[in-house]
């Protein structure tokens, strides 16, 4: 039965909308590595910048940088964060108005606007055109971290639907790593070419919108928003080979059903209504503990980290990260629609929980005795690579499978905002916390992890394998009480989506 259900374009069609996702990884990881070679720009082109100390190009600079400096390079990192929480709020206006891959198309302008922005600095003051487009792609980020596992999770076939929904974080760290590599100092990462470097971000792009129309419409957004049966039927067609489309037409038929007795969300409507409260907080918590976990921290400041527990070339320390990221996300594309997403979730919370306090242990230690960097580093690794098994893919496309198709969009466009808002806090005020608290900052982020994996044990279901409504009947008989029997509808649908199972 399977074999069938992954077609060409199907997996073209997927492809494509993930380059949007590549290009959220490589602009989050783009910024880290020429740090000081733009920090240097920015001075020369402020004034702040000695002449005299020029020649000598000492990277482990000698002379504090500038306040100016430092405020303008915050910025840059930082905006990108603000681009993102503003955007995601549109996510669900933009693939309502014209469909998902109308709204992926018309979001390109401003990736390849935003990479013009950069890649052209030098020509203009560089620290105000790189923090243009920054702000610009961070816009567009924020509406393709929604667009993308929204229509992907419209298109994927039950079976695959994990899988799928983890390639949207594949392809983040895909993009990190790849940022990461060309931002190696005899790259790009030097003083001529880090207007490239940054503007490159602009890249993928320009081929996803050659490939998009060739990408069917969501048969979902065809039939349930638009009514357009016949288009819909042919999409499917399309994705799914030439079988038999009734069975999945019948699906969204009765989802369609749902959808007429519920009206299409506003973020204030769905944020005000009971119904959906608990799927809500559900998915607001993912988020939270996608960001809060202390996994941005290594990100930002893994170069530091790692020169700390005395490593000699910390970028490429920095780099093996990225590698393992890679791996352990492709572990999560094989197993999530096998272990499921609560198991992994939790397993990849624990970990994490763990590595957390050995990598504090290993820092508080680490100058009495030496063998404890090693600790801390590979505290590290592991910390890492248990995020991507379950917490970091997963947020994305739970969200989409937690809601039907009416609130869908305006809770994307919720979890997305408080993704990107909590991305932008630790991002921002890490540095601080880490002066404050030393060797000991990931204790906390220890404390945060356990009270997420309280919370994933008693309040998140698993959603494996099943339709969308049956997830959505899993809630309903929750908030009815769990000792109450389920009332006469809601064990209807029950009975009607199991009989089809």
């Amino acid at each position: 039965v399977k074999q069938h259900q992954l077609s060409g374009p199907l997996a073209l069609s997927v492809f494509t909308a993930v380059l949007g996702s590549l290009q959220y990884g490589y602009s989050l990881g783009v910024i880290n590595a020429p740090q000081k070679v733009i920090e240097r720009n920015y001075a020369r082109s402020l004034g702040t910048l000695r002449e005299d100390m020029e020649p000598s190009r000492n990277l482990s600079d000698a002379e504090p940088t500038h306040p100016t400096v430092v405020m303008y390079w915050s910025l840059s990192v930082s905006i990108f964060s603000i681009g993102g929480m503003v955007s995601s709020f549109l996510v669900g206006f933009v693939a309502d108005l014209r469909g998902r891959i109308k709204g992926m198309l018309a979001v390109n302008i401003l990736a390849i606007t935003g990479g013009l922005l950069m890649g052209l600095a030098k020509m203009g003051t560089p620290h105000i055109m790189v923090i243009a487009g920054r702000a610009v792609m961070g816009f567009y980020c924020g509406l393709s971290s929604g667009l993308v596992p929204m229509y992907v999770g419209e298109i994927a076939p039950v079976a695959y639907r994990g899988a799928m929904g983890t390639l949207h974080q594949l392809a983040i760290v895909t993009g990190i790593l790849i940022s990461q590599v060309i931002g190696l100092e005899f790259l790009l990462g030097n003083d001529d070419l880090w207007p490239l470097l940054l503007g490159l971000s602009g890249a993928p792009a320009i081929l996803q919108t050659v490939l998009l129309p060739l990408c069917p419409e969501s048969p979902r957004y065809l039939f349930i928003k638009l009514g357009k049966e016949e288009e819909a039927r042919k999409a499917l067609q399309r994705l799914k080979g030439v079988h038999d489309t009734s069975k999945d037409m019948a699906e969204m038929r009765e989802e369609k059903q749902e959808a007429m007795k519920e009206k299409q969300m506003s973020i204030l409507a769905l944020v005000r209504s009971s119904v959906y409260r608990q799927q809500l907080f559900v998915a607001l918590m993912m988020h939270l503990s996608q960001q809060f976990s202390g996994i941005n921290a290594i990100f930002y400041y893994s170069t530091g980290i790692f020169s700390k527990a005395g490593v000699t070339q910390p970028v490429y320390a920095t780099i093996g990260v990225g590698v393992i990221n890679l791996i352990f996300t492709l572990v999560s594309v094989a197993v999530v629609d096998r272990a499921g997403r609560r198991t992994l979730t939790l397993v990849g919370l624990g970990g994490m929980c763990c590595c957390a306090i050995a990598m504090t242990v290993g820092l508080v230690y680490l100058h009495t005795y030496t063998w404890m960097s090693i600790v801390s580093i590979v505290a590290i690794f592991l910390f890492v690579s248990f995020f991507e098994i379950g917490p970091g893919p997963i947020p994305w496309f739970f969200v989409a499978e937690l809601f039907s198709q009416g609130p869908r969009p305006a809770a994307i466009a919720l979890a997305g905002c408080c993704n990107w808002t909590s991305n932008f806090i630790i991002g921002m005020f890490f540095p601080y916390i880490e002066a404050l608290c030393g060797s000991y900052v990931f204790i906390l982020f220890a404390g945060l992890l356990l009270v997420f994996i309280v919370f994933t044990y008693f309040r998140v279901p698993e959603t494996k394998g099943k339709t969308f409504e049956e997830i959505a009947a899993g809630f309903q008989r929750k908030r009815k009480g769990t000792n109450s029997a389920p009332t006469g509808e809601t064990e209807m649908v029950h009975l009607k989506s199991s009989s089809d199972a």
